[in-house]
């Protein structure tokens, strides 16, 4: 995935609109409008790292979708979008399967009272 489609990605994960973005980010809504259109524009170096931090993600990740190999080494506790990730390039079958067994490991972990 490049860019618009890492940069769409983001947004939809954090519930925030474009305008929030630029607000945050200070970077203009109409130039990141123009980054998700497509037009095959990439943003400066400033305006990637506003855009990125203000995400919580890294430049390299928003860029490339691809984390550094020593972030990968890391451990990165329950980051839910690497879960969502690995579950969306499963089989309709195997997610099904996932998603059932994380509905045990919870039932096992708060187990009805009886």
């Amino acid at each position: 995935m490049g860019f618009k489609e890492n940069l769409k990605s983001e947004l939809a994960y954090s519930g925030m609109l474009v305008k929030d973005l630029a607000r945050l980010s200070g970077v203009n809504k109409r130039t990141i409008d123009n980054y998700l259109r497509g037009d095959g524009s990439m943003p400066s170096a400033d305006a990637a790292v506003c855009i990125a931090t203000v995400l919580g993600v890294s430049v390299e990740y928003l860029i490339t979708g691809q984390e550094r190999q020593e972030q990968k080494n890391m451990p990165h506790g329950h980051d839910p979008r690497l879960i969502l990730k690995s579950l969306e390039a499963l089989s309709k079958r195997d997610r099904k399967i996932v998603l059932s067994l994380i509905k045990s490991l919870k039932e096992l972990e708060s187990p009805e009272k009886a």
